[in-house]
Parts: structure tokens; C-alpha cells; sequence
């Protein structure tokens, strides 16, 4: 976790200084320049103080970095040149005043401790290290990010008014509280633990009966494509975490996001390389991506469940539309021969003649009646579900209804 002096060039110390972007000195002046820096209660302290240019420059950087980021300038820093920059810009001196200033170390003491004395800033102790760590515990508890813990206690250093100390002490704080809470939680996840489920975690990480991968590696299988068969297995995956009986309590008292921490971790993490944690790292980890993984397993249960029915009524609809296409001609031929007989209803109403006599002129009984026969036949191949997939679908049905009742 390395922060570069890129981090401490903020557009956010314009706003901490109180001073307009790239505004000039208004008479010329530098003592009205450094006006533009100060509130009008530091002013008087500080026109007293007799400063040349490279001075000035100092002491304004020194100035910027304790109030943002809170921090102070170490021997031999260079600042980042878009603060140089600015800064030089709003005392009209020349940035290559700093050259100057940096080769007296004497002088940069004097000014720390100046600043120190008239803003009433305090020095880094053992006891804010202390009480730092204890307030960053609770963060540490939600998230391992070392960014947000380091920008966390930045912000409360500053608002204790205490002097940022080296980013290396920081950083090393930092740690030292990721490591404190993860302890905490891998005691929480572990607590209710019996021996005998401690034993079945770390069967876990053994290789499965007749398989080249371990149970842990199976569990977190790939779901596959929709079919009855995967959706039986993913079954079978849930119903072994299940088994396991862990409460689902340590995970409802842990962050949300501190738990999918601990559970990518360990699913990126090798069974090889779980073995070699110590028992309440390696439980608890082990807890974590099955607590994830029970949920994960549920949802692609459900999901694998909707794309096989969907998969059955699509098949259904193209072999339904394929049969439809197919019979085209049949229906044509049918529809011409009802036209025909139609009209010959219609001519034999109006001329009062027998209608029987007028369809046994286009067609005889026995054809008439086969038609009739094969047109149902055809209305029932285009609006009827296809029997073969309802058959299959009931049969289907009570083989993975089972499983689910006995989750």
C-alpha cells in the first residue's frame, strides 16, 4: 500500500487555504499576497515576521501541507510542482525561490515549530497511536481497504488538530488494524463451532471419491447449461453445504461487505494453500465462502430451473411452427375444397335446390368425411402443445421437486 506525493496535490487545498485559483498579487506586494492565504486573524502574526522570498515560499508550503493534508514537510521533500507552482503564483516569487529554502533544514524546523505554536497543532504521540488504531477498528471491521482506513485517519488526525506522522507509520498502523479485525472475525465466524464440524471443513479440502478435484473446487462449480441433470447437481452442492448445519448468525452480525471480502479471498485461495492457515483463519474463511456460496448456489438453482422450462416451451414452439409449415399445403388444399363447397351451399340456398346434391358434386361422402378427419388432425397439430415435451416435463417434475423439499 504505497501513497506517491501525487495523493497530497489536491484541487481540495485551494479550498482549505480560502483562496481563489490563480489569483495575482493585488498591489504587487508579497505581504499582501500571503493576506491572500491567512485569515485576518494570522495576518498581524505574520507580517512581523521578517521574510525574504524563499522564505515566504517555505513557510506557505508548510503552511498548505498542515492544513492539507495535515501533514508536515519531511528533510529534503520536494513538493509536487503543481503545488510549487501555485503557490509561487500567489506570493509572486519565483518557483525557483524553493531551491533556496530547501538547502536550510534549520529554517524549516523554526517554521514547523512557529506553525505548531500559533495554530496550536500537536506532535504525533504513542497515545494517538493507540487511540487511532481503537477508532479505526470499527472501519477495519466493514472494509480491509487500506485506502479508506488511511484516508480515515487522515481526516480524524486533522480534526484533533495532531500532525499526520510519516505515511510509513500510517501504513504500518493500517495493517496492524486489518489484522486485529480479521482475527475478530474469524472468532466470530468460528465461535459456535463443534469439533465435529471443524472436521467435516477441513474434509472439504480433500480430493472427492473417484474425482481429480477437491469438494471445496466442486462446490463452487460452474452451474453449465440448462438441464435437468445440472440442475440436480447444483442440488446435490447445496444440500452438502446444508448438511454442514452452520449458523447462518455469524454471517447476519458480520458487514455485508467485509464477509464478500473473506469469501472472494478464499475462493481465489487454492485448497492447497487453505490447508497451510492456521485452524481459526482457515475455518473461517472456509465459513465465509459457503455462507456465499449457499446463496450463490440458490439463485442459479432458480435461474438454471427458468432457462430448462423456457428451453422446453421454445423447442415446443419451433417444432409447432416447423409442423405448421410442413402441413402448409394440406391446409391450402383444404381451404380451397371448404371455399368450393361454400359457394355451392350458398348457390343451392338461393335456388331452393337439396345441398347434400350440391356437395356430392364437388366431393363424395366418403372424401368429404376423410377431409373433415384430416382438418381436425391439422388444427390440432397447430394449436395443441406438443405431447412428447408435456410428458417429458411431468416426468421431470417430481425428480427435482424431491430434492428441494428435503433442502
Amino acid at each position: 500500500m504505497r501513497l506517491d506525493s501525487s495523493m497530497f496535490i489536491p484541487r481540495r487545498f485551494q479550498g482549505s487555504l480560502r483562496v481563489p485559483a490563480a489569483k495575482p498579487p493585488a498591489s504587487g506586494s508579497s505581504k499582501v499576497a500571503l493576506r491572500e492565504l491567512l485569515s485576518a486573524s494570522q495576518r498581524e502574526t505574520f507580517e512581523a515576521i521578517p521574510l525574504d522570498r524563499a522564505d515566504r515560499l517555505g513557510l506557505a508550503v508548510q503552511l498548505a501541507l498542515l492544513r492539507f493534508p495535515g501533514r508536515a514537510l519531511l528533510p529534503d521533500e520536494i513538493p509536487p510542482a503543481v503545488l510549487l507552482t501555485f503557490l509561487a503564483r500567489q506570493l509572486g516569487v519565483p518557483v525557483t525561490a524553493w531551491t533556496s529554502y530547501a538547502d536550510c533544514d534549520e529554517t524549516r524546523r523554526e517554521h514547523l515549530a512557529e506553525l505548531q505554536l500559533h495554530y496550536g497543532l500537536k506532535s504525533f504521540r504513542i497515545g494517538h497511536y493507540r487511540a487511532l488504531g481503537a477508532l479505526l477498528f470499527p472501519t477495519a471491521l466493514q472494509t480491509n481497504r487500506g485506502m479508506v482506513l488511511v484516508g480515515a485517519a487522515i481526516e480524524e488526525l486533522r480534526r484533533q488538530s495532531v500532525i499526520v506522522l510519516r505515511l510509513a507509520v500510517l501504513e504500518r498502523l493500517c495493517a496492524e488494524v486489518i489484522v486485529r479485525s480479521e482475527r475478530q472475525l474469524f472468532q466470530t465466524l468460528t465461535l459456535d463451532l463443534t469439533d465435529k464440524q471443524r472436521i467435516e471443513l477441513d474434509a472439504l479440502l480433500k480430493l472427492r471419491d473417484g474425482s481429480k478435484v477437491s469438494t471445496f473446487t466442486w462446490l463452487r462449480s460452474p452451474p453449465g447449461a440448462p438441464t435437468t441433470q445440472n440442475i440436480l447437481l447444483h442440488m446435490e452442492r447445496l444440500r452438502h453445504i446444508r448438511s454442514l448445519e452452520l449458523r447462518p448468525d455469524p454471517g447476519q452480525s458480520i458487514h455485508q461487505n467485509r464477509l464478500l471480502q473473506l469469501a472472494r479471498e478464499g475462493a481465489a485461495t487454492t485448497p492447497q494453500h487453505l490447508a497451510r492457515f492456521d485452524d481459526p483463519r482457515r475455518h473461517g474463511t472456509l465459513i465465509a465462502v459457503l455462507l456465499e456460496a449457499s446463496s450463490t448456489l440458490t439463485d442459479e438453482i432458480l435461474d438454471l430451473h427458468d432457462r430448462f422450462v423456457g428451453s422446453i416451451f421454445n423447442k415446443a414452439r419451433r417444432r409447432r411452427d416447423e409442423a405448421f409449415q410442413s402441413s402448409g399445403k394440406a391446409i391450402n388444399e383444404k381451404v380451397r375444397l371448404y371455399a368450393r363447397i361454400g359457394q355451392a351451399l350458398l348457390a343451392a340456398k338461393e335456388q331452393g335446390t337439396d345441398p347434400f346434391a350440391a356437395i356430392e358434386q364437388i366431393v363424395s361422402w366418403n372424401d368429404f368425411a376423410r377431409t373433415v378427419s384430416e382438418a381436425e388432425e391439422l388444427a390440432a397439430g397447430r394449436f395443441r402443445f406438443p405431447g412428447s415435451h408435456l410428458e417429458r416435463l411431468s416426468a421431470d417434475a417430481p425428480v427435482y421437486a424431491r430434492p428441494a423439499r428435503t433442502l
